[in-house]
């Protein structure tokens, strides 16, 4: 059975202080993406292995997504796995200082090819994630809760370590330090980065949120019981193809993904499916941000599919690069930012009402953030989105495309920062 999160009391959860200092902070390497986008210009969607593009993808999964579901998952863990995270404050310091500075670090080290910056990013981000992954392990562990959610919460830890590993296997050959194929590498660090960490987590979360939030059916029993962990053992499976011979590494590979894309592809569909049969009609930001999350995974998945069917398409230097696009910034950026605007007012809603006398008037969940302000930034957010595409094939809309980001970035951190001052106002009454 699912545990709501309205079950959560105010004794269980942390310091709202905790997720909110992640919050914040993400849209900021938005913004920070936004700028190495308009002074690269065209030439950063050259290849997917440019300086600019390197640093803005890191940006974009560490800066921006990490930092956000891992400000969430510290909310999550009392409510969800009845488990709240050991000492949330001392845990939410020390790994949210080590984490801004090395995801900066990353990304100015892969823009400027520094190699001094590297290997500091890679201390502060492995020590930042190392202790996150040892709380959220802690608390994973002293849960007796068992449900879809907390599954996927477990495989996209797994993932997330692995991505770790891998980052700093990467980092190290680069460096010289190491002598690994750099080619297999990039592989299994992207496939358990992305469709792992990122994509597990967004599924195993979305089996909650959804229903909850945006007042749909429940997720079919039968769904959430083995399809994340069907792809967490399709990922296990291909990565594992590299040790078998050529021809049967390559078989295994392209079966793994194809189950992998399926998966995905199901997953999207039926949250489509559900958003269709909603009880309220009225269409909500956080509802149109998961709309175009779940259109553009779809988009991905028909994209790999037509490259497995045409060769031209796999060989077009484009090909990873709207991949990228459609993945990271379509499905999982949307999918995040559509989560804030529910997550943000309820924990405002939820920490006033349990924190000021009683009687006090506590605005609800709609006065915190307005839709005006929510929907003028999913519109930057599409048109962002729509221009990026549109840049593949017409290079000079890259610079239209990083103002409307760096715009939506900062709608969005404007949006937040004003429902943390709303707090703050009234928890000083």
């Amino acid at each position: 059975m699912n545990a709501p999160i309205s079950s959560l009391s105010l004794q269980q959860a942390p310091p709202i202080s905790v997720p909110f200092r992640f919050f914040l902070s993400a849209p900021l390497f938005l913004l920070l993406a936004a700028l190495i986008l308009l002074i690269s210009g065209p030439q950063a969607l050259v290849s997917r292995w440019t300086p600019a593009l390197l640093a803005l993808t890191h940006l974009v999964t560490l800066g921006f997504l990490t930092m956000t579901m891992i400000g969430a998952l510290m909310q999550m863990f009392p409510v969800l796995a009845d488990s709240p995270m050991p000492q949330p404050r001392r845990v939410a310091w020390m790994v949210h200082v080590p984490l801004v500075a090395g995801t900066a670090m990353l990304a100015s080290g892969l823009f400027f090819s520094q190699t001094v910056l590297l290997d500091a990013a890679i201390f502060l981000l492995a020590f930042a994630l190392g202790v996150f992954l040892i709380a959220a392990a802690y608390s994973l562990a002293a849960s007796r809760v068992r449900h879809a959610t907390i599954h996927a919460m477990r495989f996209a830890g797994i993932a997330l370590m692995l991505t770790v590993g891998l980052g700093i296997a990467l980092a190290g050959t680069l460096s010289g330090d190491f002598h690994f194929p750099v080619q297999e590498l990039v592989r299994l660090h992207v496939a358990w980065g992305l469709p792992g960490w990122v994509g597990l987590l967004v599924m195993g979360v979305a089996y909650q949120v959804v229903p909850m939030f945006q007042l749909t059916p429940a997720y079919p029993a039968r769904l959430t019981r083995w399809l994340g962990g069907s792809v967490f053992l399709l990922l296990c499976a291909g990565s594992l193809t590299s040790l078998t011979s050529p021809l049967l590494a390559s078989w295994g590979d392209s079966l793994a993904a194809g189950g992998i894309a399926i998966g995905f592809a199901v997953f999207a569909g039926a949250t489509l499916y559900l958003q269709a049969k909603r009880r309220r009609r009225i269409v909500d930001v956080t509802q149109q941000f998961w709309r175009i999350g779940m259109l553009s995974l779809l988009s991905a998945v028909a994209l790999w599919g037509g490259a497995q069917l045409l060769t031209g398409i796999a060989a077009d230097s484009r090909y990873p690069i709207v991949l990228g696009v459609l993945f990271m910034f379509g499905f999982a950026v949307s999918v995040v930012s559509g989560m804030l605007y529910k997550i943000v007012p309820f924990l405002i809603w939820f920490h006033l009402q349990g924190g000021l006398p009683k009687g006090s008037a506590v605005p609800n969940m709609k006065q915190i953030i307005s839709g005006h302000a929510a929907r003028r930034q999913m519109q930057a957010h599409l048109a962002t989105l729509l221009l990026l595409l549109g840049s593949i094939a017409w290079p000079a809309l890259v610079y239209p495309a990083a103002l409307t980001l760096g715009f939506a970035s900062c709608l969005l951190w404007l949006n937040l920062f004003a429902a943390t001052r709303l707090y703050l106002k009234f928890a000083r009454l």
